[in-house]
């Protein structure tokens, strides 16, 4: 079916949003046929959220209410998250994005979490846990007599549990696991995602605390306490296990952290409970059962003429915290205690896009100190009209039934209608129907390469650069093409250091700036904010580790890092990226002076023939020898040769796996044993015992260095790692918004 939506609605949509509206958010009948409009959905969508106001005074005008949200929401100025744009007016109707449900140390608490996860990623939401309660590996058991499995093992249930189900038929379960790290289990816990195919329906991050920051300072030793007893069961150095973390995020940018006292410093109901948990991208920090409504600000659109409209963005502020604190009366909640939680507390999460738009709008670089201020006034702005709509909001509907006036004396005493009201949240999918610049990001690239079908590829291109460069007369089809073979303006002559600076890229911004943007926001966010701090693939772990000591002492509540191609199977965005990451493999690995590897016996037709396989010390195969007993002459020579040439592309680049798989089934007339143990030939011989020298597990961990991003799986596209989560930037799939 072709869309045919309203000139109004074209007028404000990109070709993109339309395809992605069509895809995920209009509703079908039963095979499968669009039945409703963009301008229909926002309509269904207004409507039904309007509804909330006759709860409370049934003389209301609830028309102009639905009218107030649809304007909103029509002119592209605010949207709501995915699930209330697909499922509100609809039999569903369940509204929200971010869910946490607890993990206590029993088997019934496990699995009713599992059961609860389940029907939560069915209706559209995803799940946050905690599994620091849960008693660590090897610990008693005493109900059966035997010994715990520990936390880690545990999340593969809720891992596996995710894989099967679809979150309400529109995307896959995303999932945040989270442990203290003064669990027993925190090691095993740090490098659970080394592995390429472990746990790739959770995001990962370690709480970490004061303490623990203290000790990492002073090059001190921290307890490890066992959940179930409270006993402290061993010392371990802070500073090491802080590097594991790094040194783990260097590689492949998991896991991520957050600091656990900070959060809790901003609770609002710390009579309720302590916060442990998170939603899958580390933004809304929640207690157990609760869930929370979120939407975003389109900053882009608050610029007019050449400066920011801030009465406008003070009206769609009001507006919104309307919208969101509405949008918790109508919701249909997946289970009763989420809907007792959440509306005992009323926690919506009030965020932006399109803020690296805006500065480009208004002429500023991201990096630079006049950004900084506009974040800051901006942010600042939106908290203080949200905390004064929902102060109203509270004079007629009453405060949040959790509230305690005591919590909020650093307000002025002032009564709330929600015990917190703003968040940065992940934009993927919402930003591309805006047509807008994700969250708080920078631009990623300028221009970029994008599937489409058959295999062909056309060249994306920021619109506002677009108009820039038609405008002072250097737009040009080959500068283009130049610039998106690049992905960032900087090498590029033709054009100016002024429009350079202002359409800087991701990875032209050192992290230094990426940290500060997200501090200046969190200082004026209830919540927490979601953002990747991008590196270039020439970071080096002790880059990652300033990045994370100056996120917590600029303030922030959580950082998530990602090293540009740190994940070998990364689709890269740009022709220059993937150029290089390719380089990257062909360069030939050194040989150290000592090396330790695994040798294996094998029995052929010539004799036994001995396969020795060495490690350079950095998890990579690089060298092979192959030995056939005693012979001498051609026999001697081939084995050589045949070891030589395997060495060689291990150096550059090969995998072992890929050796084994080339010579594995090569046959010759002596061949030796009969059924699984046949041994074909020599070379045979060699591949069988690369095979055996590893067990499944260890060869993923050990020797399949291919730990990708891989492609989008809902069109193949390319995919980039942003706000914390993966998108893919041809149909904006995203795997946690």
């Amino acid at each position: 079916m072709v869309l045919t939506a309203e000139k109004e609605v074209t007028r404000c949509l990109s070709a993109n949003a339309l395809k992605v509206l069509e895809k995920r958010y209009l509703k079908k009948d039963e095979e499968g046929n669009l039945v409703e409009t963009p301008d229909q959905m926002f309509r269904r969508v207004a409507r039904a959220i309007a509804e909330a106001d006759a709860l409370y005074d049934p003389c209301v005008d609830v028309k102009k209410t639905e009218e107030e949200f649809y304007r909103m929401m029509i002119d592209l100025e605010f949207l709501p998250n995915s699930p209330t744009l697909m499922n509100a007016g609809t039999e569903l109707g369940q509204l929200s994005a971010c869910f946490v449900l607890p993990v206590d140390d029993s088997i019934d608490s496990i699995f009713d979490a599992v059961k609860a996860t389940a029907l939560i990623h069915k209706s559209g939401g995803g799940t946050g846990f905690s599994f620091s309660n849960v008693r660590p590996k090897n610990d008693a058991v005493r109900s059966t007599g035997g010994i715990a499995s520990g936390p880690v093992s545990f999340m593969k249930v809720f891992d596996i549990a995710t894989e099967v189900i679809k979150q309400g038929g529109r995307r896959r379960g995303a999932n945040m696991g989270i442990l203290k790290v003064d669990h027993p289990d925190i090691l095993e816990f740090i490098k659970a995602k080394e592995e390429s195919d472990a746990f790739n329906n959770f995001n990962i991050s370690v709480a970490l605390t004061d303490k623990f920051m203290k000790a990492v300072e002073r090059n001190e030793n921290y307890d490890l306490t066992n959940p179930r007893t409270k006993e402290v069961v061993k010392r371990l150095s802070a500073r090491e296990a802080f590097e594991l973390i790094v040194s783990m995020a260097w590689k492949n940018g998991e896991p991520g952290v957050i600091f656990l006292d900070r959060i809790n410093e901003f609770n609002p109901t710390p009579h309720m409970g302590m916060i442990e948990s998170t939603n899958p991208c580390g933004e809304q920090p929640l207690l157990p059962f609760e869930s929370c409504n979120l939407g975003s600000i389109n900053l882009s659109s608050m610029v007019e003429d050449g400066m920011v409209n801030y009465d406008k963005l003070i009206r769609t502020v009001r507006t919104a915290v309307h919208f969101l604190d509405n949008v918790i009366d109508v919701n249909k909640y997946p289970l009763p205690q989420i809907e007792r939680m959440t509306k005992a507390n009323r926690k919506i999460g009030l965020g932006v896009m399109g803020f690296a738009d805006m500065l480009i709008k208004l002429g500023i670089p991201y990096n630079s100190e006049e950004a900084v201020g506009i974040a800051e006034r901006v942010m600042k702005t939106i908290r203080d009209e949200a905390r004064r709509t929902s102060s109203e909001l509270a004079e007629v509907r009453g405060c949040f039934p959790n509230y305690n006036g005591s919590v909020y004396d650093a307000l002025g005493g002032t009564k709330l209608r929600n015990a917190s009201l703003t968040t940065i949240a992940p934009t993927g999918t919402i930003s591309m129907i805006a047509g807008c610049s994700s969250g708080i990001e920078p631009l990623y690239a300028v221009c970029y390469t994008r599937n489409v079908l058959e295999g062909q590829r056309l060249i994306e291109i920021n619109q506002l650069f677009e108009r820039t460069a038609k405008e002072e007369g250097f737009y040009s089809e080959d500068l283009i093409k130049e610039i998106a073979t690049n992905g960032s303006l900087k090498d590029i002559k033709e054009i100016s250091e002024h429009v350079k600076k202002v359409f800087v890229t991701a990875y032209d911004i050192s992290p230094e700036w990426h940290i500060r943007m997200q501090a200046t926001f969190q200082r004026y966010t209830d919540n927490a904010v979601s953002k990747t701090v991008n590196f270039p693939n020439s970071a080096t772990v002790d880059d990652i580790k300033k990045v994370y000591i100056l996120a917590y002492d600029l303030g922030c509540k959580g950082v998530t890092v990602y090293r540009d191609a740190s994940r070998e199977g990364q689709v890269l965005e740009t022709e220059k990226t993937k150029m290089e990451a390719r380089a990257k493999m062909i360069a030939k690995k050194e040989t150290p002076e000592k090396a330790y590897g695994v040798r294996l016996r094998k029995r052929t037709g010539c004799g036994n023939i001995y396969t020795k396989v060495f490690n350079n010390g950095m998890n990579e195969p690089f060298e092979i020898f192959i030995t056939l007993g005693k012979a001498g002459g051609c026999a001697a020579a081939f084995t050589e040769g045949l070891a030589r040439a395997c060495s060689l592309a291990l150096k550059y680049g090969a995998t072992l796996r890929e050796v084994e798989s080339e010579l594995m089934g090569i046959s010759c007339h002596k061949q030796e044993g009969i059924g699984q143990n046949r041994v074909l030939s020599c070379i045979d011989a060699v591949a069988k015992s690369i095979e055996e020298m590893f067990d499944k597990k260890d060869h993923q961990k050990s020797i399949d260095k291919f730990n990708g991003l891989g492609a989008c799986p809902a069109c193949g596209g390319q995919v980039i790692f942003v706000e914390g989560c993966l998108r893919c930037i041809s149909c904006n799939f995203s795997q946690c918004e």
